[in-house]
């Protein structure tokens, strides 16, 4: 069963439910929760599924998903959670193996999913492992090295001219226009569908786990769609009412000078001119978050917060996350800035303990 947050109406999980009739997200009704209220022996050799019991859907397809290592930020003075060493390069192979494991238990033959490259290869490598065609949506002038990726696994590539909210909207309008029978495909969006979210809160319990059960003060992570940011959301708090840690730690997103929506939103009114925008960090261009309530009360609850970061500071940290062994895509390299940041403007302290999520790889080309 589904349920959307806003207006509390309730959708069979289907095909074809992905979005509330009042145009909200929908969630799954209802979270499991493991029996015992004290951390159990975890079976790694499992995975990300090593957390089953907190999922919402069975396991149909995996690719060794999960795991990754958590190591010391050096410098940086804080610890990297390396999401970027994934089957697919990218912390959306999370929210893959859940999306597509739910697709298969669905009954569907056929996937569609818009990305600006590593949800897309995500979902189209997942779908192929489970032997499901994929068509991804993509805009015109994404990195070719992620086109020719997603192409190889079969999956069919419909190329969008014009902004990311563009390709989404082609994206949609595809699967609305199949009617109710779905014929177009599943949307195995990761920006709508909660089994994504579900995958992606693995995350923040493999954090916890890794760290022996206690949480950092403070996670920051890019911040487009927060599939991430969410994601890490849901896990914390799901581990807490699990009676597994005592506390949530403040969720600090990190997103792109020229779409920062929720960013901006925090400060409207505070500058007198628009910033660079900011187009190295390709990964989080969106301006159009589908959750951003969600995020907002994520950040609310948390005391939390997002900030934009320039082109300039991107760059900047790229280089130096490349020169400390850390192979790891632009929009990576917006998380360290915003830690960066967020300790010049006191939010984070010099003594506080933080863990950055660096979401992708940066051998994809």
């Amino acid at each position: 069963m589904l349920i959307c947050e806003a207006c509390a109406r309730e959708y069979a999980d289907t095909v074809t439910a992905w979005r509330c009739d009042c145009g909200h997200a929908l969630d799954f009704a209802a979270a499991p929760r493991p029996a015992s209220d004290t951390p159990f022996a975890l079976d790694r050799d499992r995975g990300l599924w090593s957390f089953a019991s907190f999922l919402p859907v069975d396991r149909r397809v995996r690719l060794g998903e999960g795991w990754t290592p958590l190591v010391d930020g050096g410098e940086w003075d804080c610890q990297f959670k390396l999401e970027s060493l994934f089957p697919t390069g990218s912390f959306k192979d999370r929210g893959a193996t859940a999306t597509i494991s739910r697709a298969v238990d669905l009954g569907v033959d056929r996937v569609v999913e818009d990305s600006s490259g590593n949800a897309g290869l995500a979902v189209a490598t997942y779908a192929a492992r489970a032997g499901l065609d994929a068509e991804i949506y993509v805009p015109a002038d994404a990195k070719p090295g992620k086109l020719r990726a997603i192409e190889h696994t079969g999956a069919t590539l419909v190329r969008v001219e014009g902004t990311r909210q563009d390709v989404t909207d082609a994206c949609v309008e595809a699967v609305e226009s199949s009617g109710d029978d779905g014929a177009a495909g599943y949307y195995a969006s990761h920006a709508w569908d909660p089994a994504f979210f579900a995958g992606t809160s693995t995350m923040a319990m493999e954090i916890a786990a890794q760290r022996d059960w206690d949480v950092p003060d403070a996670v920051v992570t890019p911040l487009g769609h927060g599939t991430l940011f969410l994601g890490a959301y849901r896990g914390f708090r799901a581990l807490r009412e699990a009676g597994w840690t005592d506390d949530v730690p403040r969720l600090l997103g990190a997103q792109a000078t020229g779409a920062a929506p929720i960013a901006d939103a925090l400060r409207e009114g505070t500058d007198d001119e628009a910033p660079p925008t900011n187009d190295l960090a390709d990964g989080i261009q969106i301006r159009e978050p589908a959750r951003s309530d969600q995020i907002r009360a994520a950040i609310r609850e948390t005391d939390g917060d997002a900030v934009a970061v320039g082109p300039d500071a991107t760059e900047r940290e790229h280089d130096r996350l490349a020169r400390a062994g850390l192979h790891v895509e632009p929009t990576c390299a917006t998380a360290t800035a915003a830690l960066e940041i967020y300790r010049e403007r006191g939010v984070v302290a010099p003594d506080d303990d933080v863990v950055v999520a660096l979401t992708g790889t940066g051998l994809k080309g």
